[in-house]
């Protein structure tokens, strides 16, 4: 068995996994061969160190420090590779080169800087290796952006991602910790109008949706929370979604106190997360949503590293 780093460079955390692959190296995968050994998330929140469409120096020593700290670690594990990737927070930026150039040379290692359709299909390969999916939309909404993929037939096509996400629709919405029902509305118009200016956003109409992602796990650990469950749902409903929104606009107080409960780290951008989902839900005639294990860090570790 070999070990195998990740680190996902996002615009809410930075996280590091190593996986322990069965098998003999690339191409030599097979379904449900790899399990995690380290799971280690730091809270960076790279997408407040944008100022003006520029990625800060500041968010370029905390993205750096972090990196370090990460490797640090992941050398106990004697891993044959250790690969980082960045996604939309360094993406958008307008020195975005720059910046990964800098974030590379401060921490020693290198970052493969996935493009939207990158992310969209590696989220695609992660959320689909421990299942089979004919058909529906997959959704994962991270810090800084909003990823969608149509599934047809098994495979993915349309990949396309919306530059808001739970982090940076907190940044520029939210006055308080909670939004209000006034701030979460004016989340939910943005989306719906990003959502409208796509193509051809009829394309991503679904029954069932697909979700990956940090604010996906946070609306289901928020919903276990509140329904006094130990293990968070594999599904969950539009109504269950409205519900959760309907707790934070009326009794915020009560809500904080549950939402640290479930998801500490995440109480900020918990909210604007479960908007945006819900937004999703209605604009795309979904009935449920279906939260797989799986996502783009798996995605590629399969396709980048073992294949």
């Amino acid at each position: 068995m070999l070990n195998y780093g990740v680190i996902d460079l996002g615009s809410n955390s930075i996280r590091l996994v190593v996986y322990e692959v069965k098998g003999n190296g690339p191409g030599d995968c097979a379904p449900k061969s790899f399990k995690s050994l380290i799971n280690d998330k730091v809270m960076a929140g790279l997408a407040a160190y944008v100022s003006d469409g520029v990625f800060t120096e500041a968010g370029i020593e905390k993205a750096a420090s972090v990196l370090r700290g990460h490797a640090k670690r992941a050398r106990y594990f004697d891993c044959r590779r250790l690969d980082v990737f960045a996604t939309a927070v360094l993406r958008n930026a307008s020195n975005c080169q720059e910046a990964v150039d800098a974030i590379e040379k401060r921490s020693g290692l290198s970052i493969a800087l996935l493009s939207a359709q990158d992310e969209a299909h590696l989220g695609f390969v992660g959320a689909t290796w421990d299942r089979t999916v004919e058909r529906g939309t997959l959704v994962d909404i991270g810090g800084g952006s909003t990823e969608l993929t149509r599934i047809d037939g098994g495979r993915d096509f349309d990949n396309a991602s919306m530059g808001q996400g739970s982090l940076s629709s907190f940044a520029r919405y939210v006055r308080g910790i909670l939004p209000t029902a006034t701030e979460s509305e004016a989340i939910a118009c943005r989306l719906r109008a990003r959502l409208g200016a796509l193509p051809d956003a009829r394309a991503y109409r679904a029954s069932v949706l697909y979700g990956i992602g940090g604010s996906v796990r946070a609306a289901a650990k928020m919903q276990a929370q509140a329904a006094g469950d130990i293990v968070r749902p594999k599904s969950m409903t539009a109504d269950e979604i409205r519900a959760i929104l309907e707790w934070c606009h009326e009794d915020p107080d009560t809500f904080a106190h549950t939402a640290l409960k479930a998801s500490a780290e995440r109480i900020h951008t918990l909210v604007p997360g479960c908007v945006i989902l819900l937004a999703l839900f209605e604009e795309l005639g979904a009935e449920r949503l279906e939260i797989c294990k799986y996502g783009v860090r798996e995605g590629y570790l399969i396709e980048r590293m073992l294949s």
